[in-house]
């Protein structure tokens, strides 16, 4: 084969060389891959009403008239059976707007879409008891005696827990002295929370900071560990502020207010 290749022209040499490569793309260009494709999502301020209902209610304590935003950040993906070609992929990787991620970071493998809607289902729920038992133990308030509920529909997975439970605290102390604990500004943020106030990553931050930055929040908290992921698409004029617990979250925030010292990525 080399010797009859060798007696061709350059020019047909190099075409007929790229016959097989062509095909290859036609298939690849044409078949399903296990990826899932990203955008910037929803956001919604837990501070105030959501489709009509209080993102979070509570009985059993005074709250406080809040000002400023506390908004939760969403990615929209692909769903777990949509189909995912080659030209999407490629779209994915070129647009700064669109992350491309393997499905099985961004879905459980081996389950169907009722069983997936149904695991992020509990999970945002495991969400709000953690962010509920974070907020309360930062208030040293104790749980019998305070009745919080947590209300976002059409929203799975655990990534707005560190929100919800700051939306806690501000409704039930803001900064403790009287005033807001998002100093009347359009905070917005992500991640996960224990029940013991740990903060922990996420996932598509970038994409995250884009769609804060869509909704006007001018300050983002983020997980630690995500830093980096988060400078790389950030929107001009946002302040990160780097994430552990709950209780840093809560000082950083008072600091913001007062003038103080903030960290920053």
């Amino acid at each position: 084969m080399l010797s009859r290749l060798s007696g061709l022209s350059r020019p047909r040499t190099l075409a007929l060389s790229a016959v097989p490569i062509v095909a290859l793309l036609v298939v690849v260009g044409v078949a399903p891959l296990p990826y899932a494709v990203a955008q910037p999502g929803l956001t919604a301020n837990v501070l105030a009403d959501y489709q009509g209902t209080p993102v979070i209610s509570i009985k059993g304590a005074p709250t406080r008239e809040t000002t400023g935003q506390l908004r939760m950040t969403t990615i929209l993906a692909t769903g777990p059976s949509a189909e995912v070609d080659f030209g999407d992929v490629l779209d994915g990787w070129i647009r700064t707007d669109r992350a491309v991620l393997p499905r099985d970071s961004v879905y459980p493998a081996g389950q169907s879409d009722k069983e997936i809607q149904k695991h992020n289902t509990d999970e945002m729920v495991k969400s709000q008891n953690s962010a509920v038992d974070a907020a309360l133990a930062q208030l040293g308030r104790k749980r019998d005696s305070v009745d919080v509920t947590l209300h976002l529909a059409d929203v799975g997975g655990p990534s707005a827990g560190l929100l919800f439970a700051l939306g806690i605290v501000d409704m039930l102390d803001g900064d403790g002295s009287g005033g807001d604990l998002t100093g009347g500004r359009d905070i917005a943020g992500t991640g996960t929370i224990s029940a013991t106030g740990d903060v922990g990553a996420v996932g598509g931050v970038s994409l995250k900071t884009q769609a804060a930055g869509r909704d006007g929040a001018t300050v983002f908290l983020v997980p630690e560990a995500e830093c980096a992921d988060a400078r790389s698409e950030l929107p001009d004029g946002m302040r990160l502020i780097p994430v552990r617990t709950l209780k840093g979250a809560v000082s950083s925030l008072k600091a913001l207010e007062q003038g103080g010292k903030v960290p920053n990525c």
